[in-house]
């Protein structure tokens, strides 16, 4: 009965392994077979260098270049004002923190993760946007307060992973308490660390909602961090509504080009993981 109950279990595993794929392979299809042909008919280079997005224009003009840099910018925005933070407040949660006050702020940082986008949108436009407007820089500080809860989780998870005696060993050897935690511990988490940092950008460059209602959403290349901006995922939102035929397509094929960016993440973790297991 045992075994039978194991290759039950076996098979729902391959299963749901199967299906997982198996939905990760129809995206690729659908935005390969629908965006690869937009970017033939307008053209590659004027698709992805092009300063101007004009779909309603006689002719029309699709350029994405300001959206991508756009996205850019709050992402490494985002990335500069939380990852900071979020791997510091892991370090206290996990080696600093004492017990009762733990018990207040771990619950917090839980709550964050469930807090939806348009709520932190309407915080970002309440307290943010008024004192930076609708710019780059509000964006990239709402980001950065959104990606905390992943960095946090992970690499406080990271964190004490660590075997004990790499931080009685720093200490025996005569380091200080913080010494050995970022000599020592720090550096023995760093893949999980590191981890924890490219999810948070993947949540940072694919989110939406909160974005539109605070980066002011201007089609045009940045140009000061005070400047309203828009970014790719922005662009798709607030044009699939009404789109139709060439410019469908194109907002297709934007998905296709931020696709190609989290590709590149996933790839770039992967490969960080194999350099330090090397």
């Amino acid at each position: 009965m045992s075994k039978q109950l194991e290759k039950i279990m076996a098979a729902v595993f391959l299963a749901s392994a199967l299906a997982s794929i198996l939905a990760v392979a129809l995206i690729c299809i659908f935005l390969l077979s629908q965006g690869i042909p937009a970017m033939g008919k307008i053209g590659l280079f004027d698709f992805l260098l092009g300063r101007e997005w004009s779909p309603t224009d006689i002719p029309p003009a699709f350029g994405i270049l300001p959206m991508i840099v756009g996205s850019l910018y709050v992402t490494a925005g985002a990335i500069v004002l939380g990852v900071p933070v979020g791997i510091l407040t892991a370090v206290f949660l996990a080696r600093v923190c004492p017990k009762k006050i733990y018990k207040m702020i771990r619950p917090g940082v839980e709550l964050m993760s469930g807090i939806p986008s348009v709520v932190y949108g309407f915080f970002g436009m309440m307290t943010i946007v008024p004192l930076f407007k609708s710019s780059i820089l509000s964006a990239a500080i709402l980001l950065g307060i959104m990606i905390l809860p992943t960095i946090i989780a992970l690499a406080e998870s990271s964190l004490r992973a660590v075997p004990e005696n790499y931080y009685e060993g720093a200490l025996a050897l005569g380091a200080g308490h913080y010494r050995s935690i970022f000599c020592v511990v720090v550096p023995a988490a760093k893949s999980g660390i590191f981890a924890s940092v490219v999810l948070g950008i993947g949540r940072a460059i694919g989110e939406t909602m909160a974005v539109i209602m605070v980066a002011g959403n201007q089609p045009r290349m940045p140009v000061s961090l005070f400047k309203g901006v828009r970014t790719l995922t922005a662009n798709i939102v607030m044009e699939m509504g009404y789109a139709a035929e060439l410019h469908r397509e194109a907002l297709i094929a934007t998905g296709v080009v931020l696709f190609i960016f989290i590709l590149i993440i996933n790839i770039s973790l992967f490969a960080f993981k194999r350099r330090v297991k090397g």
